[in-house]
């Protein structure tokens, strides 16, 4: 095993007892106090511009050592859910860091009630105007604020309300385990949830459909306790709604994400028009398999060559190669990243599932998060990662404000960095039939990452609407996520009954409101952005570079101006579907001659 495929933590604290982090949560509760102290009731219309910028200052440099701590403990708790000392200290810091949010809750809040005449002279200031982009938005949630009171009070409520249920979610859906016979063995065994749905990518149809049913009725089983988290998820998110009297349950997703709500239903319904796409792969992919019925445990099945897996050294250096045949600009942060112990690979016993890339402060290597077990989606899970890790390397310019790209920008980098593998791919391989399971593999990516999370956010409206009318059983839940499903399989693919539980073991829905349509607007933008480059060659380069590096600091149509694009046309979107219609058409004459 590669000695860097573990996380070092050490950069940060040396270990869970060590007395520093205790003394952080200390300073950042006593510079909480003092910034309170110094500014409250001084920023109003009033303020000299050079001691606003000073608050902005103080207000950054508490912020920084009230989160290290915090992702100090989320790190390890990733890694090793079932460790007491891990559950403590996460616990531990995100009451400190509660605590410090509302001590500096003010702060904010007077910002939005700076006259607009306060508020144009101070966003002039030059040493204002480096925060300029996070208070236009902060002043962006002016209707829905509510008094420093009732703000202290949600905040208060929600570390034994919402950010309890996400706790018990996360703790429990990551302590869960499974006896199955895995593979090659004559015995069953205990094994994690990410190695069994890694046999959705195997051959044999049977092995894949235990194991997914498998997965699924684990979920089915823990149903009351799923249900108690989702119930009351949602609705502490309606009445927070009601409270700030939102128009719609995702405008604040919109507000944080710099979307505007028509653009987003416009990107949903014309990825409904283009369900066929999907449909017609479906049908594609029956076809290749010398199957009567696709069923949806048969999605990812391997397509001939698609058998093979690959070691954690061979995908670090197709990810890598691909990354440099780009831009050094991504290959170098990308080697850092897996070299110096920033990378915690393989699957391990209370490991969170699935895959994610932390960045904690501009000047620092970000932390990913993988569970390779060695199949071909996989090394796409790795060069997804890796790209955001080097959107937050490139993004280290900024302050800690602008650091994070807003939501649907997020993913720019890592679906890019995708679109590379793929290519490198492809451009390896002289084998029909293994160009053949490439573009497979990639259309089963893009599927996944538009049509899919599009049913996923339909389903999320679905049930949030439900949940405002009353108490959702298991039953409805269930019933709501068939139907989703339902409209984009068609008659193409048959559901196997254990799916109706494929809801209980999204995260984004526990974690993050609407998240999901981000995924849909990433991956079509990097479509789109990936045929500027097929066009435009190394002119390409250094825009896309730039764009990285802004970070959160403008609105994405502002960093998206110099590609001339406009999100709010629908032919926008459209022609990323477009793309995955020529790319269908590519497979199908593959098919056809092979």
């Amino acid at each position: 095993m590669d000695q860097n495929a573990k996380w070092d933590l050490s950069s940060i604290y040396s270990g869970v007892d060590d007395p520093r982090i205790e003394a952080d949560l200390d300073r950042a509760q006593v510079a909480a106090k003092e910034f309170r102290s110094t500014f409250s009731g001084k920023i109003d219309d009033r303020i000299p511009a050079a001691e606003f910028a000073g608050a902005l200052q103080r207000y950054e440099a508490l912020q920084r050592v009230a989160l290290v701590p915090y992702h100090f403990a989320y790190l390890l708790f990733a890694s090793n859910s079932e460790a007491d000392s891990h559950k403590a200290l996460l616990a531990r810091a995100r009451e400190v860091l509660t605590g410090v949010t509302e001590e500096t809750l003010f702060f904010e809040l007077d910002i939005l009630k700076l006259s607009a005449d306060a508020y144009r002279r101070l966003r002039t200031d030059s040493a204002v105007a480096s925060y300029g982009h996070y208070l236009d938005n902060t002043r962006a949630h002016a209707p829905y604020a509510l008094s420093e009171e009732v703000e202290q009070v949600i905040k208060r409520k929600d570390l034994s309300g919402k950010e309890a249920f996400v706790s018990l979610f996360d703790e429990m859906t990551s302590s869960f385990r499974y006896r199955f016979k895995m593979p090659g063995e004559t015995e069953e065994r205990e094994v994690s949830g990410e190695e069994l749905l890694a046999l959705l990518y195997h051959p044999d149809r049977q092995m894949r459909e235990e194991a997914f049913a498998t997965f699924l009725r684990k979920h089915a089983d823990h149903a009351t306790v799923l249900v108690n988290c989702f119930n009351n998820i949602l609705l502490d998110h309606g009445r927070e709604a009601d409270l700030r009297r939102y128009p719609d349950l995702m405008t604040p997703t919109h507000l944080s994400s710099e979307t505007e709500p028509e653009m987003v239903e416009t990107l949903m319904r014309v990825t409904e028009e283009n369900y066929g796409l999907a449909q017609r792969y479906f049908r594609l992919k029956r076809k290749l398999l010398g199957y009567e019925q696709m069923k949806n445990s048969d999605l990812y099945a391997p397509i001939g060559a698609t058998t093979r897996t690959f070691s954690y050294e061979e995908a670090k250096d197709l990810v890598l190669e691909s990354f440099g045949l780009f831009s050094s600009a991504l290959a170098e942060p990308a080697r850092q990243i897996l070299e110096q112990g920033h990378a915690d690979v393989f699957p391990a016993p209370g490991k969170g599932g699935g895959a994610f890339c932390m960045g904690i402060l501009p000047e620092w290597k970000p932390y990913v998060l993988l569970n390779f077990t060695g199949n071909l989606r996989d090394v796409s899970t790795l060069a997804h990662e890796l790209g955001h890790a080097v959107h937050y390397v490139l993004s280290g310019r900024q302050n800690l404000f602008h650091y994070h790209a807003p939501l649907p920008m997020a993913e720019t980098a890592s679906v890019f960095g995708e679109m590379l593998l793929t290519r490198e791919l492809l451009n390896r391989e002289d084998d029909r039939q293994l160009k053949i399971a490439l573009l497979c593999s990639k259309l089963e990516d893009i599927i996944a990452t538009t049509f899919r999370q599009n049913a996923l956010t339909r389903f999320e409206q679905a049930a949030h609407a439900r949940r405002g009318k009353g108490l959702l059983s298991a039953a409805d839940y269930c019933d709501l996520w068939w139907q989703e499903n339902a409209r984009l399989f068609g008659s193409e693919v048959e559901m196997i009954e254990p799916y109706r539980w494929g809801w209980a073991y999204i995260s984004h829905f526990i974690h993050a409101r609407f998240y999901c349509y981000s995924y849909v607007f990433g991956e079509l933008l990097v479509l789109a952005l990936y045929q500027r480059f097929l066009l435009e060659g190394e002119a390409f380069i250094p825009k896309f570079i730039e764009l990285l590096a802004a970070g959160g600091s403008a609105r994405p149509q502002e960093i998206l101006a110099p590609f001339g694009i406009d999100l709010a046309d629908a032919q926008f979107w459209q022609s990323g579907y477009d793309f995955v219609a020529a790319m269908l058409d590519n497979l199908e004459a593959l098919v056809a001659e092979s």
